[in-house]
């Protein structure tokens, strides 16, 4: 069993946002992971909105890759799962679901958890019977 993190958690930990205590205490089980576009995802969101260089930002994120937070490389058999959990969820202004989130749902087994703030995201879990964890929002 698993707790997989979006890139609002990753990057809710790194810049001190309200959710990182609840982040941190995932990271702290041992279970964390992280599917590779959403990691992607994180490191995109760290420059565009926090003027954090990729290079730095992928570096502050060693650490944790390292011990806490173990990715999940995109298969194929994810891609056409998260191809098919888009196309039937998203509504571009009811249910914006991204591609990352979409893998991000894609990624879980059924004994997994996904911890994130987005409601899209929350919203398809529940559709999907998905166990999620409800982070913060800053």
């Amino acid at each position: 069993m698993a707790t997989l993190l979006d890139s609002y958690a990753v990057v809710a930990f790194l810049a001190g946002e309200p959710a990182a205590s609840g982040v941190r205490m995932i990271l702290r089980d041992g279970s964390a992971r992280i599917p590779t576009a959403n990691l992607a995802e994180a490191l995109d969101v760290l420059q565009r909105r926090y003027g954090v260089p990729i290079p730095r930002a992928a570096e502050a994120l060693e650490p944790l890759l390292e011990r806490a937070l173990m990715p999940i490389e995109l298969t194929i058999g994810i891609a056409q799962r998260a191809a098919t959990v888009r196309a039937t969820h998203y509504r571009r202004r009811e249910r914006d679901l991204s591609l990352a989130d979409a893998i991000l749902i894609a990624s879980a087994s059924d004994t997994d958890t996904i911890a994130t703030a987005d409601p899209a995201v929350l919203a398809v879990c529940a559709d999907e019977g998905i166990v999620t964890i409800a982070l913060a929002v800053g």
